[in-house]
């Protein structure tokens, strides 16, 4: 008897359904983004020789399913859907609709074979909540600090009242995270193991941990390639550009760039080696983002080695 295919399930995730479509067989259903449907789409798949199962980031919409599906043990992928656009394009497919979309994702799957990540366990989901909770309650703080500046005397009071508001709301969510890296042993100990570098404070520790919880796990290679601190060539022929990072987890490069600033002037080889570039005549913008590459790479290698940083220890 001939052996089974493997198969490659693309799902589309929309508010109230789920759009599945299996490469290379053409096969496509749709059920409900509710519990009974997570169980029917479990049962209908498990057992079969699934190599991966694929579904974009869509506001949280894929956490429950795909969460369903990888505790059944099959390998979920949750994708940047930019990549798949641009995988899309690249196919000559501009058209979008639930049922092509689920077929790209499939053929996605198919083609790319994304790496498969373990899913964040309940205390780092949690943590990684309360982590963007934080940040879309700062960029909204921020907001009406910018607004204010411009703003008219007669709204100036309102505008302050706001900001008052939102600033006891990310003291209680300061307190919230704290309290959630103390409840768990795991993230509490990698917690300290990253705030003993000189630079990395609660903030960025619990960023860090929430949103790369690959860290220990990852080699340089990939732990830049992951936050988007890897240089990129931009040449042509003869032409030479300058290299350039971009992609990755931007959300971590901004906190991580902050960092960079203050271990710049208070980390001891960091704040060589940023001066050195600048003596090498690099702009200081590009020294900075070299110090936050070998601070996230200092990171990963402390929670690898699950210990805390000593001066001693190279960068």
């Amino acid at each position: 008897m001939a052996a089974r295919p493997d198969l490659y399930l693309g799902i589309d995730v929309a508010r109230d359904h789920l759009d599945v479509a299996v490469h290379p067989t053409g096969t496509a259903w749709r059920v409900a983004n509710t519990p009974p449907g997570h169980a029917a789409l479990r049962q209908r798949v498990q057992g079969q020789p699934v190599r991966r199962l694929v579904l974009e980031a869509s506001g949280s919409y894929e956490q429950a399913v795909a969460d369903v599906l990888a505790a059944a043990g099959l390998p979920v992928v949750v994708v940047n859907p930019r990549q798949v656009r641009d995988f899309a394009r690249a196919r000559g497919i501009l058209a979008k609709t639930d049922t092509l979309d689920a077929q790209v994702l499939a053929h996605f799957a198919a083609t790319v074979q994304p790496r498969v990540r373990p899913r964040p366990d309940a205390a780092t989901q949690h943590l990684h909540d309360l982590v963007t909770r934080r940040r879309q309650l700062r960029d909204m703080r921020g907001a009406e600090q910018q607004r204010r500046r411009q703003a008219a005397p007669a709204v100036r009071a309102d505008i302050d009242a706001l900001v008052a508001v939102l600033t006891h709301h990310l003291d209680a969510l300061d307190a919230q995270i704290a309290a959630a890296l103390h409840a768990d042993p795991r993230l509490r100990a990698r917690a300290a193991w990253l705030q003993s570098i000189p630079g990395i404070g609660p903030v960025a520790a619990a960023t860090l941990l929430a949103e790369v919880p690959e860290l220990g796990t990852l080699n340089r290679k990939q732990a830049a390639a992951l936050v988007g601190v890897a240089p990129f060539n931009r040449d042509s022929g003869t032409w030479r550009g300058s290299r350039r990072v971009w992609g990755g987890r931007a959300t971590v490069r901004a906190v991580l760039y902050m960092a960079a600033l203050t271990a710049s002037r208070i980390h001891p080889r960091l704040r060589a080696f940023y001066h050195r570039l600048l003596a090498a005549g690099k702009p200081p913008k590009v020294a900075l983002t070299a110090c936050l590459r070998k601070l996230l790479l200092l990171c990963n290698a402390l929670c690898k080695q699950q210990a805390p940083w000593n001066p001693a220890m190279a960068t």
